[in-house]
């Protein structure tokens, strides 16, 4: 992997845990705060995407237009499974177990659709990044998931890193085999998901806006930062970094989550994570240079 494309994971990790927790804070809102962050990211990234478009050597295929809408349903469901997950759970049980699943299966996708082939080095980075977000999660005790909300958070977050692990394969197939650009993938893909919780918003218009009150400045940060995230990774991708190293270094974003607890939110940070983070380090180290 080029320097580049690290530099570009390893930003796009700082990104991804800052929308997360401004994601979590207006958890409450539900599928309308979805809604409300996708319309931002649909207008913000309207412009590039247009001159991409008329200057660009964009040409659409069926099987273009296919990836695009396969990508924008399982975005979809992975934005809804992500909020409620944060609504009946803990951001520190959902993420980790989320972006623990998550590279695990895009990593065994890369090897079977994509033929990657798996290193030493580089399995055994992936197995300390799975290792070291668990130890993050459960405080080293398995335990943990048996407190109020631990196996909620359980559930929902394996069921998102699940949906983390298709999107992952799909939009990388979408990216380097067919060679859509990843602002272009991300915006559709924004602009489907609008379009299908857009009922949900029409249908009660009034209890839509109530329940956004005071919520806006947070729906306009994930919308400008979560599209962000994602664009950075596709170009990582797109400059021809492998599925099955992106994927799994994608995870030191719960370090950096981590940290931002313990800087914005007063999170207690005790010999536990800290002995997670440095398994996380290793593991995106021994990934690198694999």
């Amino acid at each position: 992997m080029t320097l580049a494309a690290l530099s570009l994971v390893v930003l796009a990790s700082f990104v991804h845990a800052t929308w997360n927790l401004l994601a979590k804070r207006a958890a409450s809102v539900g599928p309308v705060f979805v809604f409300a962050y996708n319309l931002v990211a649909c207008v913000a990234y309207a412009p590039w995407v247009i001159w991409l478009l008329l200057h660009g050597d964009i040409v659409w295929t069926p099987v273009g237009i296919g990836f695009v809408l396969i990508s924008g349903l399982i975005h979809l469901a992975y934005s809804l499974c992500l909020q409620r997950g944060y609504q009946v759970a803990d951001l520190s049980v959902v993420y980790p177990v989320a972006r623990g699943t998550g590279p695990m299966l895009s990593t065994i996708g890369a090897f079977l659709i994509f033929g990657e082939t798996p290193t030493g080095l580089g399995l055994l980075g992936l197995a300390l990044v799975v290792a070291g977000i668990l130890l993050i999660a459960t405080q080293g005790k398995l335990a943990a998931f048996t407190r109020p909300g631990g196996q909620a958070g359980l559930r929902w977050g394996t069921a998102t890193g699940a949906l983390i692990a298709c999107y992952t394969v799909v939009d990388a197939f979408a990216v380097k085999s067919l060679g859509i650009a990843p602002v272009v993938l991300d915006w559709f893909s924004n602009l489907l998901r609008f379009c299908l919780l857009l009922p949900l918003v029409l249908a009660n218009p009034r209890r839509a806006f109530q329940a956004m009150r005071g919520h806006w400045a947070t729906a306009i940060g994930v919308g400008l930062l979560s599209p962000l995230s994602y664009i950075l990774v596709l170009a990582a991708l797109t400059g021809g970094a492998p599925l099955s190293l992106v994927a799994p270094m994608r995870e030191m974003s719960m370090m950096v989550g981590a940290l931002m607890g313990m800087l914005f939110l007063r999170e207690a940070v005790g010999s536990w994570r800290l002995a997670g983070c440095g398994i996380l380090i290793a593991g995106v180290i021994l990934l690198s240079a694999s």
